[in-house]
């Protein structure tokens, strides 16, 4: 089921609720590029043991309203206000993220304390480089909109198939999941040190690591496992979007390491 949630600021953020009712709360957050339909197929391997996810399209991305700002305090305000608005802003629930959605889901467990009771972190780094260009500047290439989606997806050439799934109607056409300015100023933001943040909260964790991303580093990987206690390590022969290319690998290991935080 899709619906939202409304800002003070009068913006709209959309969520998937994957149900089933009554089920046990899990949030989970994508990264940069995505929305909350790419962890449709984890939420029914989640569904079977019980959870109930919750996948927000965070601010400028698939179904939510642009934002003027994309730094953490911006993207938080966010979460909680839909936290609040689903009844479980005062309950202590897990919180599953991918790249960008990991650094805000732990974020929100150091800034919450007992607000998040387990953390799983996909591919998530503590720290990213400060480079200039920033990493999706490429994006600023693309057009936003066209009159067709065949037209839309042409301008994108070799980034099509990372993007075609996201493109929607827009006004009398079609747009990008996305405004490439967006996820500049996004990515922009998200550079640095997270380190303190990372081992800011002590519940259990899990982080799943591709072995082949260039995002998360394999060292870092490991040093921010050993670093922060309570948290375990898988690793999965993937790219950065791990459970995207491995889903039925990544379902088992986030589904035994809930089972093991019931």
């Amino acid at each position: 089921m899709r619906a939202h949630v409304i800002t003070p600021d009068g913006r709209r953020v959309s969520y998937l609720d994957f149900g089933p009712d009554g089920g046990r709360p899990l949030l989970a957050l994508h990264g940069h590029l995505g929305e909350g339909a790419d962890f449709a197929e984890l939420a029914g391997a989640l569904g079977a043991d019980g959870w109930r996810v919750f996948a927000p399209d965070q601010r400028g991305h698939g179904s939510s309203d642009r934002a003027e700002r994309y730094d953490r305090s911006g993207y938080l305000d966010d979460l909680r206000i839909l936290l609040d608005h689903l009844g479980l802003g005062c309950r202590a629930l897990p919180v599953l993220g991918h790249s960008l959605g990991a650094i805000n889901g732990y974020h929100l467990a150091a800034d919450r304390s007992g607000t998040v009771n387990a953390l799983i972190n996909i591919d998530g780094p503590a720290y990213l480089p400060l480079v200039d260009p920033v990493p999706l500047s490429f994006l600023l290439e693309l057009p936003y909109t066209a009159s067709t989606r065949e037209e839309l997806l042409a301008a994108c050439g070799p980034l099509a198939p990372l993007l075609e799934n996201g493109v929607r109607p827009h006004h009398d056409g079609w747009r990008l999941a996305c405004h490439p300015k967006d996820m500049v100023d996004s990515d922009t933001r998200v550079l640095g040190d997270h380190w303190r943040q990372w081992l800011g909260s002590d519940c259990p964790a899990l982080l799943l690591h591709g072995t082949a991303s260039t995002v998360l580093p394999t060292t870092q990987a490991h040093e921010m496992a050993s670093r922060r206690p309570g948290t375990i390590l898988a690793e999965l022969d993937a790219d950065h979007w791990v459970h995207l290319r491995k889903p039925q690998q990544s379902a088992h290991a986030i589904r035994r390491f809930l089972g093991g935080c019931s």
